[in-house]
């Protein structure tokens, strides 16, 4: 069985779920919408002939099974109750909205229609990661009581994204918080925020901060921090350090090569990938492959809409707990 899907949305994201899905055997490629035809021109050469502009439009093929939304964040909740109440299976983007009230409505929504809906938290399906927790579950670090998660981009995106994704922590740091909550399986009750906008002025002046540090305590009392910086001169760094009653686990940086010189001037190694499309490059493929075989074979989704709810939860209490300068409570969040 083949699955018919579409992709909408070609930007960075959706260009890379585009090429994933076109080199897996059990997946028909069938249409495209993006509201640019530059993008809808790359579709074309590719040999994408259902080109659209309009998302209605989309999913209104009758043979189409199921929809990858990379859209701007501004229409996923709206595309998603489009294409749940069409009969589509739903692989989304993070985040599902920047409200939470709007994120309830669409749980509610693919509850009703029983529809599928997946969030893209790639970073769950990075083999290192995979890895890490695993042997966190099979006990060899014992109990678990600080986790560590440094996040770092190379340089900050532009002023006119900033203004529009929802600021740092719904943004970036999101994908930190999902991570906390998935190595330990255990849910966030206090979150407590410092961030500034360290690297560029306009940053600040777009409302938003671009160097953080964020202390969680879950409901078990143990501890995680979170270091945030979309500015690291030396690549995209991404490391994990679990620390527990029997011992701890890390993982590093992916670097080009893993060569080391040790000479009489020093040691000198490569530094971390520089982008995060490399730097997860084989998560990416490995998420909607997942995808794609959850719907196939009926298996339940992995990183479902509450996942991506809870994530969202964590991150406005991080905006509220920057702004009150104060630790919050999750439960204040609802």
């Amino acid at each position: 069985m083949k699955l018919k899907i579409a992709v909408a949305g070609l930007g960075r994201i959706g260009k890379i779920h585009f090429e994933n899905l076109l080199q897996l055997n059990n997946v028909n490629l069938i249409s495209v919408m993006d509201p640019n035809q530059e993008a809808l021109n790359y579709a074309k050469e590719k040999g994408i002939e259902n080109l659209h502009t309009n998302f209605n439009e989309l999913v209104s093929h009758k043979e189409l099974e199921a929809v990858v939304i990379c859209t701007p964040t501004n229409t996923h909740a709206d595309y998603i109750q489009i294409a749940s109440k069409a009969g589509k299976q739903i692989f989304c983007e993070k985040p599902l909205d920047l409200k939470l009230e709007r994120v309830k409505e669409i749980i509610e929504v693919v509850e009703q229609t029983k529809t599928k809906l997946m969030i893209g938290f790639n970073r769950r399906f990075d083999d290192e990661f995979k890895k890490l927790k695993t042997s966190i579950k099979s006990g060899n670090i014992g109990t678990p009581h600080i986790i560590k998660i440094t996040s770092r981009d190379p340089s900050p995106p532009s002023i006119d994204y900033i203004k529009n994704s929802g600021g740092l922590f719904l943004d970036m740091t999101i994908h930190d918080f999902d991570m906390a909550r998935f190595l330990v399986d255990k849910e966030i009750d206090e979150v407590y925020a410092r961030g500034e906008a360290l690297n560029d002025i306009e940053i600040s002046k777009a409302g938003d901060i671009d160097t953080a540090v964020i202390t969680m305590k879950y409901v078990d009392s143990t501890i995680a921090i979170i270091d945030n910086s979309r500015k690291a001169v030396y690549g995209y760094d991404q490391r994990i350090e679990v620390f527990g009653t029997q011992g701890m686990i890390q993982v590093d940086n992916l670097k080009v090569d893993n060569n080391t010189l040790f000479d009489k001037s020093g040691i000198k190694s490569s530094l971390p990938l520089n982008f995060f499309l490399e730097r997860y490059q084989n998560a990416y493929k490995s998420e909607i492959n997942n995808f794609v075989n959850s719907v196939i074979k009926n298996k339940p989704i992995s990183v479902s809409a509450y996942d991506g709810m809870k994530s969202l939860q964590i991150a406005l209490a991080a905006k509220k707990s920057l702004k009150e300068n104060r630790p919050v409570k999750i439960s204040e969040i609802n």
